[in-house]
């Protein structure tokens, strides 16, 4: 299971990478993993204002659907549209051509909130 140190977990496997006040959010490798297949993303929330917790999307899996849950409260001010066509990337490149929302951050504290890598890796044993 790969997990990169650059970047900060939730515990429903979602990470970000940020960047000043906005980030980057997609689903971890262990995410990925337990899901299967994707095969398709229904993220409809661009422009939306979202708290941490709540619900930005769904991932649709070979065998389920799978909520994907805000790790910081934001606005989505970007969708990854390369996804709607190669849902798969997620499978494959979880961290980087994966990213799934690009949000602006409301709400810096709750950065403080989120894992690191070796607490998230242990979340996962």
């Amino acid at each position: 299971m790969e997990t990169p140190n650059n970047l900060k977990y939730s515990t429903e496997h979602e990470w970000v990478r940020i960047e000043g006040n906005i980030a980057y959010v997609g689903i971890t490798d262990f995410a990925q993993s337990q899901l299967g297949d994707i095969v398709y993303l229904d993220i409809d929330s661009l422009d939306l204002t979202l708290a941490k917790g709540e619900v930005f999307g769904n991932i649709e899996a070979v065998k389920t659907v799978s909520p994907a849950y805000m790790p910081v409260s934001g606005k989505i001010i970007e969708i990854n549209e390369k996804l709607n066509d190669a849902p798969e990337v997620v499978n494959h490149d979880p961290y980087h051509e994966g990213w799934m929302v690009k949000i602006e951050i409301t709400d810096m504290s709750e950065v403080n909130e989120l894992l690191d890598a070796d607490a998230y890796s242990a979340l996962c044993v």
